[in-house]
């Protein structure tokens, strides 16, 4: 476009290529930056309210675990004196599984093996939440195989002591 032709132009076709032109600007102005920075704004104010469900979630399971922490789990020292064997040992036939141990071996120095035959698959779960809780025993192996009568099993499990 050169100005002899603006010139040639009418003052009405002059005033609609000015309106035409500043709605084109006005466009690509909204268009290359506004936007894109409200997109941004939008999607930052998501992670904004993502972050602070997160932090409300970490609070609330650090309240969790003090509590946890508080309550305590027992050690080696409360175990009076009993190896790991012997706890898992006593524990089982007073968690309600005297009848159903078959056997209890040590797998390592830090470790033992126990096999249970018809044993109640809700006593058996209990009794290992209960060695877990209280005496800071992890379980690295189980095995379960269900039985025809309900709710039994025959069942392979491995303590190990947490150092």
């Amino acid at each position: 476009m050169s100005i002899a032709w603006w010139d040639n132009l009418g003052a009405r076709d002059r005033r609609t290529l000015g309106i035409g032109a500043v709605i084109v600007a006005l466009v690509m102005i909204w268009g290359l930056a506004w936007q894109p920075l409200a997109r941004e704004r939008d999607e930052r104010l998501l992670r904004l309210d993502e972050a602070r469900r997160d932090l409300v979630f970490v609070r609330v399971a650090e309240i969790e675990v003090e509590r946890l922490r508080n309550a305590g789990v027992r050690t080696l020292a409360d175990r009076q004196g009993k190896s790991l064997l012997a706890l898992a040992d006593a524990s089982a036939r007073a968690g309600g599984l005297d009848g159903t141990l078959r056997r209890i071996e040590p797998v390592g120095s830090r470790s033992v093996r126990a096999s249970f035959e018809f044993a109640s698959f809700d006593v058996l779960v209990d009794w290992l939440e209960a060695i877990v809780r209280d005496y800071g025993v992890r379980i690295s192996d189980f095995s379960a195989d269900g039985i025809d009568a309900t709710g039994l099993v025959n069942a392979r499990v491995t303590l190990e002591d947490i150092p």
